[in-house]
Parts: structure tokens; C-alpha cells; sequence
């Protein structure tokens, strides 16, 4: 099972980033949990200076952007940004 974290306040961009994870797990197959990360200094401890942010497995995987589903497929396998 994954841990996918979104890192954010809950901004528009933030929503964006969660449906787009969501689709991009859903598509994969996988089994995972979604939490989102809302307190900044919690944010901080993950050192994101920017968000929107996706952690996998409490590893940062991207920050700053809204990746589309396609671009955060890989990430979900593995890969990195």
C-alpha cells in the first residue's frame, strides 16, 4: 500500500494536485491511502519551500507545480521529477 502525501494549505492547486494523483493511482492499479499535509510546519519538516507538493512513501517527489496525471505516474512507480 502507498502513502501519497499532498504537502499544501488546501488551495485550488493543491485540490487539483490530489484529484490528479488520485486518477493517476486509480489508473496504475494501486493500492494507497491519501493523506493531506496541511500544517506548515509540517510542510517544513518535509524541507518543501513551495507548494503544492507530493510525498510517496514520505519522500518528496515534487513541489511547486501541478503535475498532470501522466507526469505523476512514474512517480508512483519510483521514478523521480
Amino acid at each position: 500500500m502507498k502513502k501519497l502525501q499532498i504537502l499544501g494549505t488546501g488551495c485550488p492547486k493543491c485540490q487539483m494536485l490530489t484529484e490528479n494523483v488520485k486518477a493517476a493511482a486509480d489508473a496504475l492499479g494501486l493500492e494507497y491511502t491519501i493523506e493531506k499535509v496541511t500544517q506548515i510546519n509540517e510542510i517544513a519538516r518535509f524541507g518543501v519551500m513551495f507548494t503544492p507538493a507530493l510525498a510517496v512513501d514520505g519522500q518528496v517527489k515534487s513541489a511547486g507545480k501541478v503535475l498532470d496525471p501522466e507526469q505523476i505516474k512514474p512517480l508512483l512507480q519510483g521514478g523521480d521529477a
